[in-house]
């Protein structure tokens, strides 16, 4: 199969037939072999009785319903699993993304060998309430993920080949990250097109501005995991070893203070009756805290599951040993 195309959505049953045939219509005219995958994220309008209707009348296309609205990328999550295409496309639901865009996507990946390429929606029908901090957003996702060359990182509509798709998990409200857990996971080569933007037609925007504060949360957990998540005790323990030094030396350095005014018949103060003293105690105790985290954190890594498990792309001449 060519293409298979993934559609998370939340009550979106108005547009799903006009989207339904518009896919269907680029399909056609380029002969591409394709399927839908309609992931009804806990709905609560006629959206998944649509999504019934549309897989009588075209056996391409096929669904998938959640009890209830777990988000974006739970249902991202649960269409990768289930695509079957060379080469997956993403797109929203609300017609702000257009199926025409598909053809060039697609041979971006086929042709020029992208593993991700990403949509770029350079002139967005969006207010400025929206749009700055949209920008804000993608720059800082720029700088943290080295990515330099996407300017639209949430852009719904993107292009993946399949292995990209089965070797990432997108969870919790990772979706804007894809490119980003795409790096981490070894694919590289990451494209971005200039994309069409479309002014909604039906309903409205399910996102409000808690996106870009969990969206930068997100970010420092993506940044911390692929850097340390498999090393903790790289970050706790220097980190935790470097203030516990600082609190000993300042220990060292409040006692010694005393014993020389002591000796040189000075004024002096008990030392517990001195600020530093405390603030070295504190040092020293998150410092014991941070390495005892790094340990901890070794601890879980160790006894995961999936240390041991690198996605290995290719192997030549590899013989068992014999016993």
């Amino acid at each position: 199969m060519d293409i298979s195309v993934v559609v998370p959505l939340y009550n979106e049953a108005e547009s799903l037939p006009e989207l339904e045939a518009w896919i269907r219509r680029v399909m056609e005219e380029n002969n591409f072999t394709y399927e839908i995958l309609f992931i009804n994220d806990g709905s609560t309008d006629e959206s998944w009785k649509v999504i019934e209707k549309l897989s009588e009348s075209n056996p391409n296309v096929k669904g998938v319903s959640f009890r209830r609205n777990y988000g974006k990328s739970p249902a991202l999550n649960t269409g990768f699993q289930r695509t079957r295409g060379n080469v997956v496309i993403t797109m929203d639901a609300d017609l702000q993304d257009s199926p025409d865009e598909i053809p060039e996507l697609y041979r971006m990946i086929t042709e020029e060998g992208y593993d991700l390429v990403s949509g770029y929606k350079k002139k967005r029908y969006d207010p400025l309430s929206k749009t700055i901090p949209t920008k804000l957003f993608n720059a800082t996702a720029r700088k943290v993920s080295g990515i330099k060359n996407l300017h639209d990182f949430n852009c719904g509509l993107k292009a993946y080949r399949s292995a990209v798709v089965k070797h990432i998990e997108v969870y919790g409200d990772m979706h804007r990250y894809i490119p980003y857990l795409a790096k981490n996971a070894g694919f590289g080569k990451i494209g971005e097109k200039v994309v069409q933007h479309r002014a909604r037609k039906y309903g409205k925007t399910k996102f409000g501005l808690d996106r870009f504060v969990n969206g930068y949360l997100d970010l420092l957990t993506l940044w911390f995991t692929g850097k340390f998540g498999a090393k903790p005790m790289h970050f706790f323990g220097l980190m935790g070893s470097l203030m516990f030094f600082l609190g000993f030396i300042a220990v060292i350095a409040v006692g010694a203070i005393k014993l020389y005014n002591m000796y040189h018949g000075n004024h002096y103060i008990l030392v517990t009756d001195s600020p530093y003293f405390y603030i070295s105690l504190v040092l020293m105790i998150l410092g014991s805290q941070l390495f005892l985290a790094g340990f901890v954190g070794e601890l879980v890594v160790r006894n995961s599951p999936g240390r041991n498990q690198y996605e290995i792309e290719q192997e030549l001449n590899i013989k068992q040993p014999i016993n």
